[in-house]
């Protein structure tokens, strides 16, 4: 968790160095964004990472041993001592429920190998950013009405032009539905079907927080094993064969990267025909295939109109925007309509209208090309890397995951390596039952510069290493 200390020396402070470093671990500590038994970082490491001398930030930890607040060994290096978590704990205040510390874990983490948003360094900051302050300006400067909670026509339309050429999708722009991405799209898609107390097919491992939304749906999770062809079809039907929902990452699962075969897309589809069940569609990196074509959509064979197809822009531009968009049958618009109208209306119209205008202009195609390019020379820079430490491995869309004996805890590894700017994704928080959970380290490929890559598998595995020596 050593990126969350945020440690800020300021030279022209009369405090010295060393006690500015001890009071932000201390503070880290007390705040509890260090916790009993986390290991820091050797005194040689940080004062590196620094900027400092060796004897400064042996004498911030001189002292923070001092105060009891850490404790340290040649065996076991320097670690958060019991008696400060214990102060900490003993506190009054809220405390987060267990899904929302995971949540924000798993999501305000930075650093090399993060899963789930683009490489900063190739989008076009300042050519989106002008196009935005042009779209903030002409919006201050219009009549103040409300807009289209549906989402703005222009946006819309473009969308589904786009779908058409990209995932072999045919819709009109009233079947497309602006919202505040991914997690707004299944939102509103759930209150639209109402299927409280209902059963729902989740792939498994698959995405946390899409089952969790279900949960709050008050759906009875079912979770259904994936293997080398996607979800297994035929063990749901027999299983769960009253299902109400599927939950499915077809393009690239989520998140192990297989694609779901046709034979069982086509199953999957007469199922949901047959039982008028609902088809949730995650296009979880529908676009970023950087092997071949990307594989149609689901949404794009479905006759039956039982297939609502969810996608975003938080992969391809930024998930600080917060906008996606959900594509519906065309019995279904007005269902839709009404919710948006009442319960979730889409976000900002200027935002819209500046995605809408980046699309417009040819700037997303040429960006979508780019980046493929891109990741697709960091992956094999990445899996290069990793051949040298004789670790076994596997690629999976976005990310290359490190298999781990069971004996090793990937989330241990993976907080530990945070202190090193390092932030792998731990694979086992992705299945359902945490006793068949697979141990394994998701290394995200977007955020692994190609300079970088080298000595940051050289540090993880070390980490690795250190854990086995343990056991």
């Amino acid at each position: 968790m050593y990126q969350h200390l945020k440690i800020n020396l300021d030279r022209k402070l009369k405090t010295p160095l060393a006690e500015q470093i001890r009071l932000g671990i201390e503070q880290a500590i007390i705040s509890g964004t260090l916790q009993q038994g986390d290991r820091l970082p050797s005194w040689v490491d940080l004062a590196s990472q620094l900027g400092v001398s060796r004897g400064t930030v042996k004498v911030a930890y001189e002292r923070l041993a001092d105060g009891q607040f850490i404790v340290a060994s040649r065996s076991q290096g320097t670690r958060v001592a019991y008696q400060a978590v214990k102060l900490h704990s003993t506190q009054e205040g809220h405390k987060n429920s267990s899904f929302t510390q995971m949540y924000l874990d798993m999501t305000s983490v930075q650093g090399i190998f993060q899963l789930g948003i683009p490489a900063k360094e190739i989008f076009p900051a300042k050519l989106f950013a002008k196009i935005r302050s042009r779209s903030v300006r002409n919006e201050s400067s219009g009549w103040p009405n409300y807009p289209d909670p549906r989402g703005e026509y222009d946006l819309r339309r473009e969308i589904a032009a786009y779908l058409a050429l990209s995932r072999g999708i045919q819709c009109t722009p009233d079947q497309v539905f602006i919202t505040s991405g991914f997690s707004g799209g299944l939102g509103l898609t759930l209150h639209v079907l109402g299927l409280a107390e209902k059963k729902a097919w989740v792939e498994d491992p698959g995405f946390p927080f899409s089952k969790h939304a279900l949960e709050i749906g008050r759906m009875e999770i079912c979770p259904i094993p994936v293997d080398q062809d996607g979800i297994d079809v035929e063990f749901a039907i027999k299983s769960v064969p009253d299902a109400s929902l599927a939950l499915v990452t077809p393009g690239q699962q989520a998140p192990l990267g297989m694609s779901l075969s046709l034979a069982r897309r086509l199953k999957l589809l007469d199922w949901a025909h047959k039982n008028q069940s609902w088809i949730i569609e995650d296009d979880y990196l529908g676009e970023l295939q950087l092997d071949g074509r990307a594989a149609p959509a689901l949404f794009s064979l479905d006759t039956a109109g039982r297939v609502i197809h969810l996608g975003s822009f938080s992969k391809t531009i930024s998930p600080k925007l917060r906008i996606g968009f959900a594509v519906v049958p065309f019995h279904m618009i007005n269902h839709f309509a009404e919710t948006t109208a009442t319960l979730v209306p889409a976000p900002s119209p200027s935002l819209q209208l500046s995605i809408q205008e980046f699309m417009h202009e040819g700037h997303f195609l040429r960006h979508l090309r780019r980046t493929k390019r891109n990741y697709g020379a960091q992956r094999d820079e990445l899996i290069e890397s990793l051949k040298r430490f004789n670790l076994s491995t596997y690629t999976a869309g976005l990310s290359v995951v490190i298999n781990l004996p069971p004996s090793l805890s990937d989330q241990k590894i993976a907080h530990e390596a945070l202190a090193f700017n390092l932030a792998p994704v731990p694979l086992s928080l992705w299945y359902q039952d945490p006793k068949k959970a697979v141990s394994g380290l998701m290394l995200g490929v977007a955020t692994s510069p190609i300079l970088k890559i080298n000595q940051s598998c050289e540090k993880l595995v070390e980490i690795i290493e250190q854990h086995k020596v343990l056991l």
